[in-house]
C-alpha cells in the first residue's frame, strides 16, 4: 500500500482534463490552470510532446520550453535505423507506427518560431552549454506549467520546484522507485505550501516492486494560491474512469491503495 500522503486532495472529475493521448504521454490536469498559462517548460521530452501539442490546442497563447540533453541528431538517427529494421522485419506495419517512422518532422515542424528545445541536460547548477538550473530556466517566467519526466534526477531539483513554487500554476512530475526515495517525496510534499497534489496515477509500464506497489507514479500539483482548493483528502478509487489510461495497453493497469 502507498503511504496516505500520497493520497489526493479531493477535487470533483469534471475540473479536470486529460490533455494529451489515452496512453503513455497524457497527463490529468486542473481545468482551471490551462488559460492562466503562459508558457509548459518540459524537462525530459525523449520523442514524445503530445501533450504539448495537445495544450496548444487549448491555450493557443501557450509556448513550449523543452530541455533534453539526450534528444539530438545522433539520437533522431539512431531512432531512425532502428525504425526503418521494424518495418523491413514487419514489426511497424499499422499505418499509425508506420507515421511514427517519421517523427522527426513532427519534431521540425513543432519546435520552431516560439516553441523551442534545448539540448541541455536539467541540473542543480548552470553549466555552459552543457546543464541548466530550473532557477534559471524560471528566472523570467511566471505563469508556469512545469512537466518533469527526468529519469530519477527528478529528486536533484526539488528543492528548486520548492524555491520557484509562486511561479508554477501545475506541477506534473514522474517520480521513479518510489520505494527507494519514498522519504523524499514525503519530504517534498510536507514543504510544499503552494503546490498540493491533487492526482496520481501509476506507470503499468514500469511495474511493480515486492511490495505490489508501482515503480513509478504520475502526480499533478496545483497552486492552491492561483486555483482553489479545498484541503479534504479524497475518497476516489485510482486509476479514475474516463481520465486514467494505461500507459501501455497490453499491461493490465495498476490500482492503487493507501494506508489510512
Amino acid at each position: 500500500m502507498l503511504p496516505n500522503f500520497l493520497k489526493p486532495f479531493h477535487i470533483d472529475d469534471q475540473k479536470l482534463l486529460r490533455v494529451g493521448p489515452k496512453l503513455d504521454g497524457g497527463y490529468v490536469i486542473d481545468k482551471k490552470s490551462i488559460p492562466n498559462t503562459d508558457v509548459i517548460i518540459t524537462c525530459g521530452l525523449n520523442d514524445d510532446w503530445e501533450f504539448e501539442k495537445s495544450f496548444l490546442k487549448i491555450n493557443t497563447q501557450c509556448i513550449v520550453e523543452a530541455y533534453d540533453h539526450t534528444v539530438n541528431k545522433k539520437f533522431w538517427v539512431k531512432r531512425f535505423k532502428k525504425d526503418i529494421i521494424h518495418f523491413f522485419l514487419f514489426k511497424k506495419i499499422r499505418l499509425k507506427k508506420i507515421i511514427h517512422i517519421f517523427r522527426y518532422l513532427d519534431y521540425l515542424r513543432f519546435f520552431k518560431n516560439h516553441n523551442k528545445h534545448y539540448i541541455l541536460k536539467i541540473g542543480t547548477e548552470d553549466v555552459y552549454n552543457t546543464a541548466i538550473s530550473i532557477n534559471k530556466i524560471l528566472e523570467n517566467h511566471q505563469n508556469v506549467i512545469l512537466k518533469v519526466d527526468i529519469e530519477g534526477d527528478e529528486y536533484k531539483i526539488l528543492d528548486q520546484i520548492l524555491d520557484n513554487s509562486n511561479k508554477i500554476n501545475t506541477l506534473i512530475i514522474e517520480f521513479h522507485d518510489i520505494h527507494k526515495n519514498i522519504n523524499k517525496i514525503e519530504d517534498f510534499i510536507d514543504r510544499s505550501k503552494e503546490l498540493k497534489l491533487i492526482h496520481i496515477h501509476a506507470n503499468n509500464f514500469a511495474g511493480l516492486n515486492e511490495d505490489g506497489d508501482p515503480n513509478v507514479i504520475e502526480v499533478t500539483f496545483t497552486n492552491i494560491n492561483k486555483n482553489e482548493l479545498d484541503l479534504v483528502k479524497t475518497d476516489k478509487s485510482f486509476p479514475v474512469k474516463q481520465l486514467d489510461y494505461k500507459n501501455i495497453n497490453r499491461i493490465e493497469d495498476i490500482y492503487l491503495k493507501f494506508n489510512d
